[in-house]
């Protein structure tokens, strides 16, 4: 009897070990979960009060992309935005970077409304670039994947515009 419940004692404390090693290894992949498939590699905060802190903090503009599950659009445009070695590199070192699929309470975020894919910088001096637009009238914030290219321009005005305002 002795020896059985010694074995079953050691059994279960490999398995509560394991466990809670699963529980460290998860912990520390914690930005892979907030990547929500846009890259992996980039560290993501979690919230906007969280990016513009970084933001400010780092001397780094805010970029932020209001997405949702359920959107083809979205879909397309996290795949083309994934897959680019630029945007990512980019994203990864020079950006704070935030994917949300709710809307903030900061009105400045939807200048002209509430709809997804929509992609926003805001500067180290917490001001909402509203004058950094996509390509269409309709949804000023909103690319699609052909529009890759010019939301890498983008990322490199919010750059320039942080240089030469501050």
């Amino acid at each position: 009897i002795m020896l059985h419940s010694t074995l079953a004692l050691s059994l279960l404390l490999i398995a509560v070990t394991s466990n809670f090693a699963m529980a460290i290894k998860k912990e520390k992949r914690a930005p892979q979960t907030l990547s929500r498939g846009w890259g992996d590699e980039i560290t993501w905060v979690q919230t906007y009060e969280e990016g513009l802190y970084q933001a400010k903090k780092s001397n780094k503009p805010l970029m932020v992309i209001h997405h949702l599950e359920d959107c083809q659009y979205c879909q397309a445009l996290k795949k083309a935005f994934a897959e680019n070695e630029e945007i990512q590199e980019m994203a990864q070192n020079n950006f704070v970077m935030l994917n949300l699929m709710h809307e903030t309470t900061d009105k400045n975020l939807s200048p002209d409304g509430q709809y997804v894919p929509r992609i926003m910088f805001v500067d180290p001096s917490l001001t909402v670039r509203a004058d950094i637009t996509g390509r269409y009238s309709n949804r000023l914030y909103t690319y699609e994947p052909q529009d890759i290219p010019f939301l890498i321009e983008n990322m490199k005005k919010a750059l320039r515009l942080i240089q030469t305002e501050l």
